[in-house]
Parts: C-alpha cells; structure tokens; sequence
C-alpha cells in the first residue's frame, strides 16, 4: 500500500520525494502535490511520515504487515 498525502496539509515543500530510498515519488515537482508513481516500492520505512513537517503523509499499513504486528 502506498503513503497517502493530504491534500490541505501538504504545502509541496518535497521533503518526502527526498527522502524516499525507493523513488516512490518519481516524477514529482518542487512546489506541487507530491505525485506517487511507484506505490509497489514503498517498502513501509515511514521515512516520509516522519520528515514530514506539516504532518501530511500517513502509510496505509497492508493487512498482512498489521497482523504481524500484533
């Protein structure tokens, strides 16, 4: 599952296109919506989410990976 961004917190600063090992973000422009081209790369590193600094990206945790976790 890829991360999701929120459309009224995100202020396009490109933070999470830097981070990200795996280029998930591939494509996306300085100042605009980061666009998610690669969703099948992320690997739930939660680099994005946590370099964020207006708190607008957010991982949607795949079922298998939560069970794991309990």
């Amino acid at each position: 599952m890829p991360p999701v961004i929120d459309k009224e917190k995100c202020t396009g600063c490109g933070i999470c296109v830097d981070i990200c090992g795996q280029d998930v973000f591939f494509g996306s422009k300085d100042g605009e919506l980061p666009v998610i081209s690669y969703p099948e790369e992320c690997w739930h590193c939660a680099a994005c989410v946590i370099d964020c600094p207006t708190q607008a990206v957010r991982l949607r945790i795949p079922l298998p990976m939560m069970m794991l976790y309990k």
